[in-house]
């Protein structure tokens, strides 16, 4: 599972912040990662971040920044992906069980 940095700009410092997250599913040149903060109540601050500013940089691996947009799945999509991702990567799942909140999934696209 590829292991990227995601950096975002703060929603109330307006600096940027980065993240290293993992990716557990990629479709097309669009990758998806999960807001799961381990199964807790409450959502990663990196996700409240770019629900403000839904413009990112990402870098794969070590590899340069590359501009992404951040869009999170809707419920259709969330509902096509997690049984993919899930079946994968259990611990996703088992984090679910932890929290009441949905765990979000979000697309990072390449900004063209």
């Amino acid at each position: 599972m590829p292991v990227i940095k995601l950096t975002t700009t703060g929603r109330k410092s307006g600096l940027p912040r980065s993240v290293m997250l993992t990716s557990p599913y990629k479709e097309n040149d669009s990758l998806v990662i999960v807001a799961s903060k381990g199964g807790s109540d409450t959502p990663p601050d990196w996700l409240l971040n770019l629900k403000k500013e839904p413009n990112v940089e990402v870098s794969i691996q070590g590899a340069p920044n590359m501009a992404m947009r951040a869009e999170v799945a809707d419920e259709n999509e969330r509902n096509r992906l997690w049984p993919v991702i899930t079946k994968d990567y259990s611990n996703y799942g088992d984090y679910q069980t932890k929290t009441s909140r949905v765990i979000p999934l979000i697309f990072l696209r390449p900004v063209k």
